[in-house]
């Protein structure tokens, strides 16, 4: 008789291990799962609000981006501070229907002349490193690497207006930038690039 009473007691004790068990399994499961959904709900909100992806299509910022490459555009930046000088941002152009990257030369009350191979800032020509080996390479050729000055016909007040930008392709000669399509509102800034992430073998930060 106590034989088989401790048998039903070790039997009890193994069933409610096992229940434990089972439960301790179904509990890290539950928090596996919790933990999951929290990723992508955070995922998606920094995706949806924070940054965003931009395909670089076309050759108006060649020799640092490239048709193809991925990008990340920080959205939230510019909700804290205005763009500054030298910083590569992506716009909306409504007039074309679609998004711009360029790189932010002027902000709101610059004066701007663009004239050959030299950009002045209220009156003083400033330096561009992130082309100036394209410029020295057209130059030792005889040749100039920008053939679209500013001011113009089209738009012949050089000083940016308070809401706005003037940015211009790195690739002077073959971009439509603010030389053709005027001053770009603050309002139609999608954000600035700070990242390419592919193709891999090109991901890096972008230096502004």
């Amino acid at each position: 008789m106590q034989q088989d009473l401790d048998i039903q007691q070790d039997t009890a004790e193994i069933k409610d291990r096992d229940d434990k068990s089972s439960k301790q399994g179904n509990n890290e499961v539950v928090e596996w799962i919790k933990a999951i959904v929290i990723a992508i709900i955070l995922v998606v909100l920094i995706r949806w609000l924070l940054f965003k992806p931009f395909i670089v299509d076309g050759p108006s910022m060649q020799p640092n981006f490239h048709t193809g490459e991925r990008l990340i555009v920080n959205e939230i930046l510019f909700d804290i501070r205005e763009p500054e000088r030298g910083e590569v941002v992506v716009f909306h152009v409504p007039s074309e229907g679609r998004d711009f990257i360029k790189r932010v030369i002027g902000v709101a009350g610059d004066t701007v002349k663009v004239e050959g191979d030299t950009v002045y800032i209220n009156g003083e020509a400033i330096d561009e490193p992130y082309i100036q080996a394209e410029i020295d390479s057209r130059h030792e050729q005889n040749l100039t690497y920008n053939n679209k000055n500013f001011p113009n016909e089209s738009f012949p007040d050089g000083t940016v207006p308070e809401g706005h930008i003037f940015a211009m392709g790195d690739n002077r000669s073959d971009s439509t930038d603010s030389r053709m399509i005027g001053y770009v509102p603050l309002g139609d800034i999608v954000g600035r690039a700070d990242v390419i992430f592919w193709p891999v073998k090109d991901i890096e930060w972008i230096n502004h």
